[in-house]
């Protein structure tokens, strides 16, 4: 059984904090999960209640994946405290560590980060950078996955990178039963640029949105920006303008994104070659397929299959 301890600390936020257990513990038993404090006592909440966990950080010793989610900066802004310092010493070596929102913040304080690509709230990004120079820090992205540690961006980011955490460990099917039970997409599109001061669109009918639940129906053809705009009634430069500020990224990004999704989806369910899934997905050869699979996961559209038919 593999076992996830929540790290709660001072100021810990609740939505965050019960994301861990909302969505590893909706896997029909395939992670256990726990929670508890760098002292074993009740921990303030940044609402108007405490949470009593009742298990100190010895139970960081059996951890396989450890989490910490956002609490109060003001932990970290001198000197990280010697029992937080002493319980995440406590963490194996081979565990995976995760952060949510500004959880990335403890793990930057005691150098887990130094060296390494990491994210965390679009809205904390300036003061992070200022505090952990060392870290390669990229507010733009829901979350970033570097092997043995993730770090992800606010609040509703935790649980991105939670399915995520099941997709590797267990494969998409069980990934997507677990959000259709929290009522909760199994991924989303772009990043946190769309939630950064974009403007929302004045006219409905001008918005994006029917494009791309067209595109999603129609991924095998071989759509440019151009068709979609025209389809659209925009000029490429308008829509290309209004996409980016609905989705985030850009609507050729978007369409290699959604074509690397549906082939993955394609390569762990079924049976069809390289070819016949590249022309389903709307790439023109098997080649480009796994150019952009090795672009996006750093793997081969083969290698992946094993990996993730093993987990399913």
């Amino acid at each position: 059984m593999h076992q996830v301890v929540v790290l709660a600390l001072d100021g810990v936020y609740p939505f965050e904090l019960g994301i861990p257990h909302r969505v590893f513990g909706t896997t029909s038993s395939r992670y256990t999960v726990l929670t508890c404090t760098v002292d074993g006592l009740p921990v303030r909440t940044d609402s108007d209640f405490l949470v009593a966990a009742q298990r100190g950080p010895e139970e960081l010793r059996n951890a396989d994946t450890v989490v910490v989610p956002p609490f109060d900066l003001t932990l970290v802004a001198g000197a990280v405290p010697d029992p937080v310092t002493e319980a995440v010493a406590l963490i194996p070596p081979d565990a995976r560590i995760v952060s949510i929102c500004t959880g990335a913040f403890l793990l930057a304080a005691v150098g887990l980060l130094d060296g390494r690509p990491a994210t965390t709230h679009w809205e904390f990004a300036g003061r992070f950078r200022c505090l952990f120079p060392k870290v390669d820090l990229d507010a733009d992205v829901l979350f970033i996955d570097d092997g043995d540690i993730l770090t992800s961006a606010g609040a509703a980011a935790g649980l991105d990178v939670c399915l995520h955490i099941v997709r590797k460990d267990h494969g998409s099917d069980v990934a997507n039963s677990v959000a259709r039970r929290c009522v909760t997409p199994p991924w989303r599109e772009g990043g946190q640029a769309q939630y950064i001061d974009a403007p929302v669109p004045s006219l409905p009918a001008q918005s994006t949105g029917d494009i791309r639940e067209w595109v999603l129906e129609n991924l095998h053809l071989p759509l440019r920006v151009t068709d979609l705009s025209e389809r659209a009634r925009m000029s490429v430069r308008t829509f290309s303008r209004r996409f980016r500020e609905e989705v985030g990224v850009s609507p050729g990004q978007w369409l290699i994104q959604q074509r690397v999704s549906r082939a993955r989806h394609l390569l762990e369910t079924s049976d069809l070659g390289v070819e016949e899934v590249a022309q389903r997905v709307g790439f023109a050869t098997g080649t480009s397929l796994r150019q952009h699979l090795r672009a996006a996961l750093g793997t081969s559209p083969l290698r992946y299959r094993r990996t993730f038919r093993a987990r399913s």
